[in-house]
């Protein structure tokens, strides 16, 4: 650990791609670390709202960012951090399974991860019908029956996914009204498969080596058990804070990363970026994440370069 980074970016999603892009715009001497190039963008089937595309798969949007990334002639690398120390002298120190490295900055962009329902069977049928990735798993369940479980953006194109594959696929939202864009809705009501199931919880989930049915807080059609062959969970994601955290990284009652106009959070050199933060108005977005991540390369640049002009 010879050299000290201008800046270490932590996660290779949206707002990570897009703060090496900046970064390396701005001449900082950079690393980027992400274990999943992309992140939650590779289980987005369609995109249809980042500019200049109207429509565009996670992956092939994933592929376009890293290209772009490369194209400055870094490479990310694919570790995963597993701590930060704070020094004395204000730099930071990132530690992998592969080495150590020093930073006068960083930048977290560490994503989130699903959120868990946590019902009685949620757990035991991972893997065993139960899926928190549509794209990864939609396949498995041609001409089969499934239960989508949310009522956000997420959860609709999670169902609209799904009817590519599954014969039956029933949209459960707790809200009477789905939260999900209206064009989102519209596409929904038109697809002939997809039933909606309104103003109710899932509260279990059975099978014996793999799920069979779900059971309804409230009756559909004279039934609380409801014949499913998988159940894909789409109920929102927990940010990753966990490293933030460990340095003293301030976070609000959700557990978000607090942030200030230009990304820096309450500790000196640590800036933070997309759907970690309370930024953008929690709008959770590959655009605003990708803002989010610019904005934070600029805060480093101002902090770093500009300042040594002075």
């Amino acid at each position: 650990m010879d050299k000290t980074y201008d800046l270490i970016i932590i996660g290779s999603g949206p707002a990570g791609l897009a703060a090496s892009v900046y970064a390396s715009r701005y001449k900082l001497e950079h690393l980027i670390f992400g274990a999943e190039e992309g992140g939650q963008m590779n289980e987005i089937y369609d995109i249809e709202n980042w500019l200049g595309d109207t429509r565009i798969s996670g992956h092939d949007l994933v592929a376009r960012f890293v290209a772009h990334v490369e194209n400055y002639g870094v490479k990310i690398k694919k570790e995963s951090v597993s701590s930060l120390k704070k020094n004395e002298d204000g730099t930071f120190n990132v530690e992998t399974a592969q080495g150590s490295y020093a930073t006068k900055s960083l930048i977290l962009a560490t994503g989130a991860k699903p959120r868990k329902m946590n019902i009685p069977g949620e757990k035991e049928f991972t893997g065993r019908g139960v899926s928190y990735c549509a794209t990864c798993d939609a396949g498995f369940f041609r001409e089969k029956t499934v239960a989508v479980v949310g009522g956000g953006n997420s959860a609709a194109t999670v169902a609209l996914e799904l009817s590519d594959f599954a014969a039956k696929i029933y949209l459960i939202s707790v809200e009477e009204k789905l939260l999900a864009e209206p064009a989102w809705l519209e596409k929904i009501a038109a697809n002939p498969k997809i039933e909606l199931i309104r103003g109710t919880k899932v509260l279990e989930i059975k099978g014996e080596d793999k799920v069979a049915k779900i059971v309804l807080d409230k009756a559909h059609e004279d039934k609380t058990n409801l014949a499913v062959d998988g159940v894909f969970i789409e109920v929102g994601t927990e940010p990753g804070v966990e490293l933030a955290q460990r340095i003293g990284v301030e976070i609000d009652a959700q557990s978000y990363i607090k942030v200030k106009e230009d990304m820096n959070t309450n500790v000196e050199g640590v800036f933070a970026a997309g759907d970690i933060t309370t930024g953008s108005n929690k709008f959770r977005q590959v655009l605003t994440a990708a803002a989010e991540g610019s904005i934070a390369a600029n805060g480093v640049y101002k902090k770093i370069k500009l300042n040594q002009n002075h």
